[in-house]
Order: C-alpha cells, then sequence, then structure tokens
C-alpha cells in the first residue's frame, strides 16, 4: 500500500514520509495565496479555490482566513456552500459538505486523529475518517465536527457544539458532547427567533 493509499484507508500510518510531504507543502502554497488575496479579488478566490478542492461547486464563499492541512485537496463541498472566518479542515482524508450548507466562523471539520497508546503518538502516528455533512446544514460557531462523524441534511448544529457520534436529518443537536435537542418542526416555519414570527 503507498502512503496516499494509507491516508484514506483508515489505517494507522506515519504521516510525514518524503512523499507525503512533498505533495502537502504545494497544496499549502496555494492555500497561502488564497488567504493572501485582497476582499475585491473575489475571481482569483474562486479560480483558486478550484485548484485547491477535490471537488467545488457552484456558488461557495469561504471568508479567508482559511485553515486547513491540505489545502482543501480531500474536501468536497457541493453546491452554495458558505463558510465564515477562520474556517479549519483537518482534511488528511475525505470531507464532504452537501449542497447550500452554511459554516458558521471559528469551526473545526477534523478527519484525522492519533491513537490512544502513548508509543504510537510518541511516534506521531496517525489514522483517518471521513466525515460527510449533508445538504442545507448549519453548524454553528465554534463547532468542532470529529473524526467519522455523518451529520444528516437540514441539521442545525449549535455553536460551540462537540460532535463525537453522527446526528441525524431533520434535528437541532447542540452540547458536548453534541445531542439531538429537538427535531425540526413546523413551529420553525412561523418562528424564526423565540416568538418572533417569520414575515417575508
Amino acid at each position: 500500500m503507498s502512503d496516499f493509499d494509507q491516508l484514506h484507508s483508515g489505517e494507522i500510518y506515519y504521516p510525514s514520509s518524503e512523499e507525503i510531504m512533498s505533495v502537502q507543502l504545494r497544496c499549502l502554497d496555494k492555500l497561502y495565496d488564497f488567504n493572501m488575496t485582497r476582499p475585491t479579488e473575489l475571481d482569483k478566490r474562486e479560480a483558486l479555490l478550484k485548484e485547491m478542492f477535490a471537488e467545488i461547486g457552484e456558488d461557495c464563499y469561504i471568508e479567508p482566513p482559511l485553515h486547513s492541512n491540505w489545502g482543501g485537496h480531500h474536501v468536497h463541498f457541493g453546491d452554495g456552500v458558505y463558510a465564515n472566518f477562520n474556517l479549519t479542515l483537518v482534511d488528511d482524508t475525505h470531507i464532504y459538505v452537501g449542497d447550500k450548507t452554511m459554516i458558521g466562523p471559528n469551526v473545526t471539520i477534523a478527519t484525522a486523529a492519533h491513537p490512544i497508546a502513548p508509543e504510537l503518538r510518541e511516534n506521531a502516528y496517525q489514522y483517518n475518517l471521513p466525515v460527510y455533512i449533508g445538504r442545507n446544514c448549519w453548524i454553528g460557531a465554534g463547532a468542532v465536527i470529529l473524526p467519522g462523524v455523518t451529520i444528516g441534511e437540514n441539521t442545525v448544529i449549535g455553536a460551540g457544539s462537540i460532535v463525537t457520534k453522527d446526528i441525524p436529518a431533520n434535528v437541532v443537536a447542540v452540547g458536548n458532547p453534541c445531542r439531538v435537542l429537538r427535531e425540526i418542526s413546523e413551529r420553525d416555519r412561523v418562528y424564526y427567533y423565540k416568538d418572533r414570527k417569520i414575515n417575508i
């Protein structure tokens, strides 16, 4: 198995081999260029994201600075994804984000983890598990999504939540560890915040 196959195998591997690092550093150079763009250079940002990401749909917007282990090289965004400041993508393996999903500031989506055994961590071994976020989700500010997690479509993850396990579709989930608070209901189609009615 090649070094690159190990990235996506879920098996323990050594992430700093010469083969891996040579490609990873080229990806990080592009990330640097993206983060150095001016606010008026929207076309340049869009062009860079198309080079950087595994897949990126139409009408996506990522507010710099973006932080990413591989500069988005293993990240798949659908159409209309919005990400606010300081998105961190630990994209050592694949991250999938569905259409129209919104990501608040200071969110971390991590695919990489390290063994609990001290002897393995001492030698910097790791393993990677993909993350799947469904269509039309809202990931609140400061949320952390851990390796191997799937979040269903239309779901809202509350600000500051630590998502350690799968979360189903069409729910509001909050906390540390993140748990389902309630299902999205008809009331949410009448009131947008507490007792404030939707008037559009």
